[in-house]
This record gives structure tokens, C-alpha cells and sequence, in this order.
């Protein structure tokens, strides 16, 4: 089974900066793997077509449908309330903290950091954190993974890629800033696989892609924590298991901690 992994592009024609399926051709050429379609306030006919035309310009079978309905593919991302749907060849998972049976490939984890796309939404995870309320299942780091420093220590940690939304959406030139992001993700994952997660870093002339003022806040309730499997469970093609409340999570002081981001929780 092939899983979204490094650069996956969130959609949201509302914040790009040119029509979407050119927004997403810089991307791809940028470097980004997959490309998660959302945009579920399109109607039927309206979201099908620009499926379609999305497929034109990202890798064969590497869009990917926000909602039960694949729209003509074969994969899916679900939200924690999504039904999960037959026959179908990819399944991803956002948990909302609700206890309930999942069956999925991969999950998403959020928000890894703050987040100006979710003013509010928080606490922030911070990648160590992350990856252990994964475990052993396939994560997608979600949620203010906008710079190169932050893309590397998501990998450092474990994810298998970063989700990233407004990071590309906002760009003025959104192929330089996924080619920062996939760059730098993709390093630091050659030093995790050749057993020294610090010694890849991002390299010096690759500029941060976004600077973002971001509210220090960390009040609010945590919406989207992703699915939270404990630690050390069997990795199969199929992963079928509870996905529990989580209790109150004291995250601040690890997201601090990440030596990646000096600033913590702020771009």
C-alpha cells in the first residue's frame, strides 16, 4: 500500500492566489507527492469536474478526496464523522478526539503548530508529540508546518509528510515554497533513515517560504487531534482499532522545546 508522504497539498480556492489548478500545477512541480481536494461546498457536478481537472496535473492515483465520496478515484480522506465507504484503495482519517472504530491506511495529526489559517486552534501538538500518540501508524503532520524548519523536524519525528494548506495557498510563487518545504522534509528524512535524524538540515540558501505573524494564544479546544492509537501497536495494511479521547494534553513546553523552531509555537 502507497500512503500520502512528503509534501501533500490541502486545496482551498478561497485563499490562492490564482485559480486553483494552477495553484496546484506550481505545487506539484514544486515537488508535492499528493493533493488532497476539499472544497466540499462545491456542488456535486462543480467538485467532480474539478477532480477531474486536478488529475490532469498531479501524479497518476495521487489526489486525494476530502469525504466518502472518491469522486471517480480511489482515495479517500475522511473526517471523523464520514462513513467509511467500500472498495476503496486508500483510506486516510481525521479524529476529532471521539471515541470510535476506524479502519484507514494513514492519519492525520493536528495541529502540529499553530496555525493563521485556524486562529485559535490549538494547543499545538509539536511533532515529538505527534509521533507518539501515533505510534506505529502512518501520520501526516498538520497544521502550521510552513517553513523549512518545521518541515524537518516533523521528518526528524517521524511523520511520513506534512499537510500543508495556506502555506502554499497564500504564495506568491507556490512551486518555490513547496520545492523549500519538499526539500527540506525530504533531507531530514535521508538522516533519519541513515540512523542520524539531526544530521540533515535545511540548507542555508533555501529561504523561508512564509513569515506569518501567528497569536501566541493557546486557548481554545483542541478540534482535531487526529487519531490517537497508543504507542508500539502492529503496523498492517489495514489498521482497524479505537481511537480515544485524549486527555488534556500539556504540549506547550515540548512545541518550545523542538530545536528546529526556535521561535516555538510562532512563525
Amino acid at each position: 500500500m502507497v500512503i500520502p508522504s512528503g509534501v501533500v497539498v490541502l486545496t482551498d480556492r478561497r485563499l490562492a492566489k490564482r485559480p486553483l489548478p494552477e495553484v496546484v500545477a506550481a505545487a506539484v512541480r514544486g515537488g508535492a507527492a499528493w493533493v488532497v481536494l476539499r472544497e466540499k461546498d462545491l456542488g456535486y457536478g462543480e467538485r467532480r469536474a474539478l477532480a477531474e481537472t486536478l488529475r490532469a496535473v498531479v501524479p497518476a492515483g495521487r489526489l486525494v478526496i476530502a469525504g466518502p465520496d472518491p469522486l471517480g478515484g480511489d482515495a479517500v480522506h475522511l473526517s471523523a464523522a464520514d462513513p467509511v465507504p467500500s472498495g476503496i484503495g486508500l483510506i486516510g482519517r481525521s479524529c476529532h478526539g471521539v471515541p470510535r472504530l476506524s479502519i484507514e491506511d494513514y492519519v492525520t495529526l493536528s495541529p502540529v503548530y499553530l496555525t493563521p489559517t485556524k486562529p485559535g486552534y490549538g494547543p499545538a501538538l509539536g511533532p515529538s508529540r505527534a509521533a507518539a500518540l501515533a505510534g506505529a501508524v502512518p501520520w501526516l503532520a498538520l497544521g502550521g508546518v510552513h517553513s523549512p524548519q518545521r518541515a524537518a523536524a516533523c521528518a526528524a519525528a517521524g511523520a511520513a509528510g506534512i499537510a500543508v494548506l495556506g502555506a502554499v495557498m497564500r504564495a506568491d510563487d507556490p512551486e518555490a515554497v513547496t520545492r523549500a518545504l519538499a526539500e527540506a522534509f525530504a533531507g531530514a528524512a535521508a538522516g533519519v533513515r541513515a540512523g542520524d535524524p539531526g544530521a540533515v538540515t535545511r540548507p542555508a540558501s533555501a529561504p523561508d517560504p512564509v513569515k506569518s505573524p501567528l497569536s501566541e494564544t493557546t486557548s481554545g479546544n483542541l478540534m482535531d487531534l487526529g487519531c490517537f492509537w497508543p504507542p508500539g501497536g502492529p503496523l498492517v495494511t489495514k489498521i482497524s482499532t479505537q481511537c480515544p479521547r485524549p486527555s488534556a494534553l500539556s504540549a506547550q513546553s515540548e512545541v518550545a522545546a523542538e530545536g528546529s523552531d526556535p521561535a516555538g509555537v510562532r512563525a
